[in-house]
């Protein structure tokens, strides 16, 4: 499957290490060493038959990896470990490298367009950084790397670790990246080395990639990019995807806050095309459906999408069952065609119980795997009961285990600090974390559906922009997580985690395929599933 999307970062961003193709930013390709291929570290090079450059996964300074260095003889000739990058003429640059001497008889020395300062190679056991500021006199390509020189007690074959290059443009905030950064994150099936991935440019130079994966790994590549347009490319070789026949692998690109691609169901290639840079308006190429939203922000593109939504075919209360029948099972963890519910789904193994359609519906219970019911992410209560069209919004109930919905009762979600009772999945109910903004009792669904559950929430802040305000002091709860305002919605501490749990739980294919089914099932769609960036759209990063 594939799927051609466009999207637009509009607001500067922060942090990263991959070459850019502009000359004013001079920033190290896989500053990070976690991008490795059967030759060794991406978009390095080796030039000195004397060291041999492997990859460390025990023994790092931040992530996933770091590259091993074994000087094999003393007689080097030349600088060791390198690459090439632009810089800017009259721009100041702060380059550095974590060093970690194992037996001390080795010195590391910075190369930055000739040769600068060398690692205190009395200290072993321990990370030491070793930098150098660079002012460049001309708009030029200059080398980068590390040079190793033998010292008293060489014996021949000294071992150091280097991890984490951070060039930084001064003014750039000291991270690095002076354009638009951002993290790709990738878990692998069960066969990780299967899978590949790319960003090129629009002119197909490809600016960041990886590969040589183990599997059921998860891993964080920092990118930094170039106001521009890129296409993205995951590829699974045998042709099968990374979920979830084999393992529940998925990917989700985040730049600024904002996630511009995931995924993990596809057969060959998943394909993806995105923008970013400052375009003025709405940062979204809003089209279609939404139209009529596209070059808004802030809450008139909510109040845009409020018009775009509202006025669904409102259904009855039974006809959620047929929903869940028709589009509720589970196709992407297990794959057995059992209900696929928040409070018992264990993404990452067997499930504790399974629900078959229409056969286990609740009912009574008395404990958990009795049965299933309909859960109101937004509690009922909070907007005065069976009111329609709320009571059998689709988007917001979800079919849940009747115990443990029952035990969420209308509870804020939240997280939890001290917890009182935890379903089989690791669902939570207690007393809130400290820190929060809010200290009563709340619930807190897995990792794995947080993201769900935030972007339910955005949804019910813009359908019922009408009549959320009015909702404030029905309920207790509601008021302590509702603002009385038709704009923000939320207080202050809610809309932070809600913000929170939708960057850290990208959109998954199983929501994709709900929203699909939502719509088909009563003629409306939710805006933040097709569109995550939406959310910092309208409420910031």
């Amino acid at each position: 499957m594939k799927r051609l999307l466009t999207f637009s970062v509009k607001r500067p961003l922060v942090a990263a290490v991959s070459l850019l193709p502009l000359a004013a930013s001079a920033q190290i390709a896989n500053a990070d060493f976690e991008s490795w291929s059967a030759s060794g570290p991406d978009s390095w090079t080796t030039i000195d038959s004397g060291i041999t450059v492997s990859q460390s996964n025990s023994l790092t300074y931040s992530g996933n990896a770091a590259a091993t260095i074994d000087v094999l003889t003393g007689a080097q000739s030349d600088t060791d470990f390198r690459q090439s990058i632009a810089v800017e003429a009259g721009k100041n640059y702060e380059f550095s490298v974590w060093v970690y001497h194992t037996e001390g008889n080795l010195a590391a020395r910075l190369y930055v367009d000739g040769y600068q300062n060398y690692s205190d190679d009395t200290l072993t056991g321990q990370w030491q950084k070793l930098s150098y500021s660079y002012t460049a006199s001309t708009s030029k390509t200059i080398e980068v790397g590390l040079r190793f020189y033998d010292q008293a007690g060489f014996d021949g074959a000294e071992r150091v670790y280097i991890d984490n290059f951070s060039p930084a443009a001064t003014g750039s905030g000291g991270d690095g990246c002076s354009q638009n950064s951002g993290t790709f994150s990738l878990t692998t099936d069960n066969y990780g080395s299967e899978t590949s991935w790319q960003i090129s440019n629009s002119g197909g130079q490809q600016i960041v990639s990886g590969s040589g994966y183990a599997s059921n790994t998860t891993t964080d590549t920092a990118v930094c990019l170039a106001d521009g347009d890129y296409t993205l490319t995951v590829s699974d070789s045998y042709g099968d995807g990374i979920c979830c026949s084999y393992g529940s692998g998925q990917y989700a690109l985040v730049v600024g806050g904002q996630t511009l691609a995931s995924g993990g169901q596809f057969v060959a290639q998943d394909v993806t095309s995105f923008s970013v840079g400052s375009t003025g308006g709405s940062g979204s190429d809003l089209s279609g459906y939404y139209s009529s939203a596209d070059g808004l922000t802030g809450y008139a593109l909510k109040t845009e999408l409020y018009n775009i939504i509202r006025g669904h075919n409102t259904q009855t209360y039974s006809d959620l069952w047929t929903f869940y029948q028709s589009y509720g099972d589970d196709k992407y963890y297990e794959n057995d065609g059992s209900i696929l519910d928040f409070y018992s789904e264990n993404p990452t193994g067997n499930d504790p119980y399974n629900f078959t359609a229409g056969a286990d519906q609740c009912g009574t219970y008395s404990g958990e795997g009795d049965c299933y019911n309909r859960e109101h992410a937004f509690p009922r209560s909070w907007f005065g009961g069976a009111v329609a069209p709320m009571n059998t919004d689709v988007h917001h109930v979800f079919s849940t285990d009747g115990y443990v919905n029952g035990r969420r009762s209308s509870f804020p979600y939240g997280e939890v600090g001290s917890a009182s009772y935890v379903s089989a999945n690791g669902s939570k109910l207690g007393n809130a974390i400290s820190g929060l903004g809010y200290s009563g009792t709340v619930f807190e669904p897995i990792d794995a559906f947080k993201g769900d559950v935030a972007r339910a929430y955005f949804y019910m802040a813009t359908r019922y922009e009408a009549n959320i305000a009015n909702w404030e002091t029905i309920s207790a709860y509601g008021d302590a997580v509702l603002n009385g305002t038709d704009s923000q919605v939320f207080e202050s501490w809610f809309l932070a985690m809600l913000k929170q749990w939708h960057a850290q739980d990208p959109v998954s294919q199983a929501e994709r395929d709900r929203n699909d089914a939502a719509y088909s099932f009563q003629g409306n769609r939710n805006p933040f599933v097709d569109h995550p960036e939406l959310v910092s759209e309208i409420w910031g990063n």
